[in-house]
């Protein structure tokens, strides 16, 4: 048999693996060690999502029954505190491992009380890894336990403990129970970030949404002179979260809430039930904004439930607009991309034993919940039809208006196809001064206006920047269907420049530039074109966003010379103009006798100062485009871009004060 041997060549090289090689992690080192594990990662997200599995075992003692109120308070130094008035962390000792059971919920792996259903019938805490996740992450820890008569109290350092669990001082008369854990994050593991007020408010108010029962404060003890604190509360469930995402839109029916226990009984397994609400809305958006949650978790990739959620709406309606006659004998069912444009949904499912994708919980993958949640859907929407005869017609008028739009189209890029198509990266626009590379490290620069673009083409590096100069404003996408944009030379222009096609065959793999930089003028008129173009983007390039390619330039808003001194001035965030140029003025000896010029527009640099500024990858400031929370992104989008004007109304007067002092 010898000769059925294979012989490996062995590579040159200076590393060993042998049994040295092999290390056994202790406690909590496989947290530290990988984080991504745990808590996706260390970035901004990853710090947030501390918080979010400390108040997520808060959600959970009040899905139980034992909560009603949460309070979430943000300290000086990146300290943030959780308390709930639940019934508190048990402090006894745990009999198999000889310690107590505070410790171990902190500082155990695969440690809880969520492994049966004996004291948390329904919770989003599976593995036992949150509470000892964030520990291990954290700089210091303490937790406080408010139960049997005592305060208990303990801290922990970077996930070991510090001190013992000690009763402080009995608890006073009149004094609940609960939990309160305050905690600093290790920066020498996550990366350096602030806790945002703006992103704990969106994911309390959710929950607040999914919980009637249930107060959430956010107080923010930063904010000077005076805390900032917000309540939320919500007897109105998912149907108020609906009518919230849909502030801005304009309605065409009222909202569709359902709700029903299921009763399951799995072969060979003991029954147990699941807890279905739903709401829906229908509005004249032509994007849709679904949103899903399992046992109060936001799982942002869907699941089953949403499955479920998608697959009845479409069946109900081909139902009901075929019984009404709207659909003939010979026309072809609505799609799924038919039934759901315009609306916004949120479906919350509760269950003992959910299965999530990863520990993170961005999917749901119950098998039995896609069925689940269409049977309660099937029933309700189709009662809901067959009742409100008017407002189903404006659904399936919705629908039917979606089908031809996709038609139209379908034809658009047949017709367009008969020449060179501008979907394909090799039918480039005759504006587009390209680059000599591709892929990787190319950037392409959308400029406003050729003047601006004529000096950015005698500014740029041609091995690695091609630019694309647009004219005037670019049609508004919010409202605008395939057909319609196919039919506009600018966005023509964009769509051929990039190479990745739009719609069903947008593919960022073919994308010809890693870097996607929008560059207007420092001006009104060149914020509103950029909004443009992230409308654009937003609406019918998001994988483009995702995808991290999407950039702000951030060009000069001031050059001040006094002799042969000269500084740049950008715009910052919060800063008026006026104030901008007061501190660059102030770094002068003699202020006085600085000149002064303010960009009103790129083509007023040459490409000298253009390059230096604003194009140079060692010396220029980009903003990189981010989706982090798309329903908002959606809100936003849709208030100022949309038809609906007194929600935009109300936003310009509000935010006025932010602008009074700027050179417009």
């Amino acid at each position: 048999m010898a000769d059925d041997m294979i012989t490996l060549a062995q590579p040159a090289t200076t590393m060993h693996y042998d049994d040295d090689s092999i290390k056994v992690l202790e406690g909590l080192e496989a947290v530290r060690l990988r984080p991504g594990m745990y808590v996706g990662g260390t970035d901004v997200r990853a710090l947030h999502h501390l918080v979010y599995e400390i108040v997520d075992n808060a959600v959970d003692e009040a899905l139980a029954g034992r909560c009603d109120h949460i309070l979430v308070t943000l300290y000086d130094d990146d300290v943030v505190s959780v308390a709930d008035n639940g019934v508190g962390i048990p402090v006894g000792m745990n009999k198999k491992l000889n310690k107590p059971n505070l410790e171990v919920v902190f500082t155990v792996l695969h440690a809880g009380g969520k492994f049966d259903n004996n004291a948390y019938k329904v919770s989003g805490g599976l593995h036992g890894v949150g509470a000892s996740a964030v520990n291990a992450l954290s700089e210091d820890l303490k937790a406080q336990v408010y139960r049997d008569g005592k305060l208990w109290e303990q801290t922990y350092s970077r996930g070991a403990k510090t001190t013992e669990v000690t009763p402080v001082r009995p608890l006073e008369p009149g004094e609940g129970t609960g939990t309160v854990i305050t905690f600093r994050p290790d920066f020498t593991i996550m990366e350096p970030n602030h806790f945002d007020f703006t992103t704990l408010e969106k994911r309390f108010r959710e929950i607040a949404f999914i919980n009637r029962s249930l107060m959430i404060t956010l107080r923010d003890e930063r904010a000077r002179p005076f805390p900032r604190e917000l309540t939320f509360y919500f007897e109105g469930g998912l149907h108020s979260y609906v009518r919230w995402e849909n502030r801005s839109k304009q309605a065409l029916h009222p909202v569709v809430h359902l709700e029903k226990e299921v009763e399951l009984t799995p072969d060979g397994k003991s029954p147990y039930s699941v807890s279905v609400e739903v709401a829906f809305q229908y509005t004249d958006s032509a994007s849709s904004n679904e949103i899903a949650f399992a046992n109060v978790i936001n799982t942002t990739d869907g699941g089953t439930h949403l499955t479920g959620l998608r697959s009845a709406i479409t069946g109900v309606i081909n139902r009901y607009a075929r019984k009404a006659g709207y659909l003939k004998d010979k026309d072809a069912n609505f799609s799924g991309r038919d039934t759901l444009e315009g609306i916004t949904a949120v479906v919350s499912v509760k269950l003992p034993n959910p299965a999530f994708e990863s520990q993170t919980k961005v999917k749901l993958i119950n098998p039995e919940l896609q069925g689940v949640v269409s049977s309660v859907v099937t029933e309700g929407f189709g009662e809901f039809l067959e009742v409100n005869s008017r407002e189903a017609k404006r659904i399936v008028e919705k629908c039917m208006t979606s089908m031809r739009a996709w038609e139209a189209a379908r034809k658009a890029r047949d017709l367009v196809r008969s020449g060179p198509s501008l979907l394909e990266s090799t039918s480039l626009p005759g504006k587009l001064a390209d680059c000599s590379q591709h892929g990787e490290g190319a950037e392409i620069y959308l400029v406003e206006g050729d003047s601006a673009g004529g000096s950015a083409k005698q500014a740029r590096d041609r091995h690695f920047q091609a630019i694309l100069p647009l004219r005037g404003k670019i049609l508004n996408t919010e409202r605008a269907r395939l057909d319609k944009m196919l039919d506009n030379n600018e966005i023509k222009a964009l769509i051929s420049a990039l190479g990745t096609g739009i719609g069903e065959e947008l593919d960022t793999s073919r994308i010809r530039y890693s870097k996607i930089i929008t560059m207007t003028d420092a001006d009104v008129d060149g914020a509103h074109i950029r909004t443009l173009l992230l409308t654009f983007f937003f609406r019918h390039m998001p994988q483009v966003i995702l995808g991290g390619h999407l950039y702000i330039a951030q060009p000069p808003l001031f050059r001040l010379q006094h002799n042969k001194e000269i500084r740049y001035l950008y715009p910052a965030a919060g800063q008026h103009e006026t104030q901008i140029l007061s501190r660059g003025l102030a770094e002068f000896k003699d202020p006085d006798r600085v000149k002064v010029n303010r960009y009103k527009g790129l083509g007023e640099m040459n490409p000298e100062q253009l390059w230096e500024t604003t194009m140079d990858p060692g010396q220029r400031t980009l903003l990189q485009v981010t989706i982090d929370d798309a329903a908002e992104a959606d809100h936003v989008f849709d208030m100022l871009m949309g038809s609906e004007v007194p929600p935009r109304r109300r936003f310009i007067q509000t935010h006025a004060r932010n602008v009074r002092n700027l050179d417009i």
